[in-house]
């Protein structure tokens, strides 16, 4: 089963959607600033991407230039500022199986799309 963390406001998450529903495989949309992850969600969620938290942090949200930039936190400081904070997280977040991508360019959803057509 496939997962994506959606932000329905965001280009690049609408088209993520569409790829995967024109697919035609069963997935699970999870609209992450309504329901964000926990933090053993979030850690998960890092292990498979294979990053850090920071790596997937909007850098230019003004939640993060008000409150974060220039600070240094432990990953697990970033992960809970995450989850407290959900708009800090980069969409959207394709997971399938063992694999986890963050969406943002057609070389990307290319990859899914050949995963999941496998």
């Amino acid at each position: 089963m496939l997962t994506i963390y959606h932000n329905s406001r965001c280009g690049k998450s609408r088209c993520a959607l569409q790829v995967l529903t024109q697919s035609g495989a069963a997935f699970e949309m999870v609209e992450y600033l309504k329901n964000p992850p926990s933090e053993a969600e979030l850690t998960q969620l890092l292990e498979l991407l294979q990053k850090r938290p920071l790596d997937i942090i909007r850098q230019k949200e003004p939640v993060f230039q008000e409150q974060f930039k220039g600070k240094t936190f432990s990953d697990a400081a970033w992960i809970r500022i995450i989850v407290e904070n959900p708009i800090l997280m980069e969409r959207p977040i394709v997971v399938a199986g063992n694999k986890a991508w963050v969406a943002r360019d057609d070389q990307t959803l290319e990859d899914i799309s050949k995963a999941i057509s496998k």
